[in-house]
């Protein structure tokens, strides 16, 4: 009963974020500007997206191998894409249905891949900080000035230009590093007495996770296979944000660099707790994508655009993959027995 509580309330917050997104914008304009759209450019977006989810799949078997597990590529792949299916339907079913799917497809033990799972999350919320913090050295002037007006206004600021921005900035940065210095002082002085409350003590296992995840490459066979991955995978991701800027012509000039933006906010956006991040993935992108000159209503097509695009494709391919899961003959258990024995025997 809690979960069905759970869904019908992220259901609620997507349909009024929506509502609120869409309230005044001319959906006969904006449906109009999808007909005209060069929806070849979607080949290029699918095959973008196929190569990430080979190569989260190949990173996830390079986290599995020391734990004496040798699945397929091709399975890893259908297990990661059925994931995908999973979590636009249900926030957060993804990484139960991925390590669900390749216990069925590969015999190995749910426990043991969703360990492996939630390491390989470390490394994306990592990756997505560094690109966070990429995107302001590169953009530095166009993201302070948005985060200016909307702060600095509220706090007499202006628009943000020459001094009042480093003032801003500055006294963030000072403001900070305080924070950060005080938490830790006091973490250090009451670690016992703050783990008896729940919340923290999820908060401190979330942050250990991180860093225990991190120092797991170490463990790796080929540690920077892992890291190279890593790489393959976001920079798929980037040129998936990229060449949707060629669907529509209002967006056509938009440069990589946009597309970095995009990039970050719609992976803030899909981390919202709500169905594949409908209504903060909206708002979030069609923001960024003003940033870059276009009004608010082309702003909000393209987000449109590339939202629905990319949910029909997962759903495509993680039903073709949901399917595949059904009918192929799930892995032996002495093949899987005897291929865990050997690796164990190696390591």
């Amino acid at each position: 009963m809690k979960n069905i509580l759970k869904y019908c309330l992220s259901l609620a917050i997507a349909g009024g974020l929506m509502w609120y997104v869409f309230k005044d914008m001319d959906l006969a304009a904006m449906w109009a500007k999808f007909e005209n759209a060069n929806h070849w450019w979607l080949i290029l977006v699918t095959l973008f997206t196929i190569i990430a989810a080979w190569s989260r799949a190949y990173r996830w078997n390079m986290l599995l191998e020391p734990l004496g597990f040798k699945p397929s590529s091709f399975d890893s792949t259908v297990a990661v894409f059925t994931g995908y299916f999973a979590n636009q339907l249900i926030p957060r079913a993804g990484e139960v249905t991925r390590c669900g799917t390749l216990n069925r497809l590969e015999r190995v033990p749910v426990n043991v891949s969703f360990g492996t799972v939630v390491a390989e999350r470390v490394f994306d919320v990592i990756s997505l900080l560094a690109l966070i913090g990429l995107a302001f050295i590169l953009e530095f002037n166009r993201l302070s000035d948005f985060f200016m007006r909307l702060f600095g206004e509220k706090l007499g600021m202006g628009s943000g230009n020459g001094s009042g921005r480093i003032v801003l900035l500055g006294g963030v940065a000072v403001l900070g590093i305080g924070i950060a210095v005080a938490a830790w002082w006091f973490y250090r002085n009451n670690a016992e007495r703050l783990r008896q409350n729940s919340l923290f003590a999820k908060i401190e296992g979330f942050v250990l996770g991180l860093v225990e995840g991190l120092l797991s490459v170490r463990k790796l066979r080929n540690p920077w296979a892992f890291v190279f991955h890593t790489v393959l995978i976001w920079t798929m991701y980037l040129l998936s944000s990229y060449v949707c800027f060629f669907v529509l012509p209002e967006s056509s000039h938009l440069t990589l660099l946009a597309g970095l933006t995009v990039l970050i906010m719609s992976g803030l956006g899909m981390s919202a707790p709500v169905q594949g991040g409908i209504g903060p993935y909206h708002i979030l992108v069609s923001s960024a994508l003003v940033l870059y000159g276009l009004s608010k209503e082309d702003g909000l097509a393209l987000a449109t655009y590339i939202h629905g695009t990319q949910m029909i494709l997962m759903l495509l391919l993680g039903g073709i993959s949901f399917i595949i899961t059904l009918v192929k003959s799930p892995k032996a258990e002495s093949q899987t027995s005897l291929s865990h024995s050997i690796s164990n025997k190696n390591v």
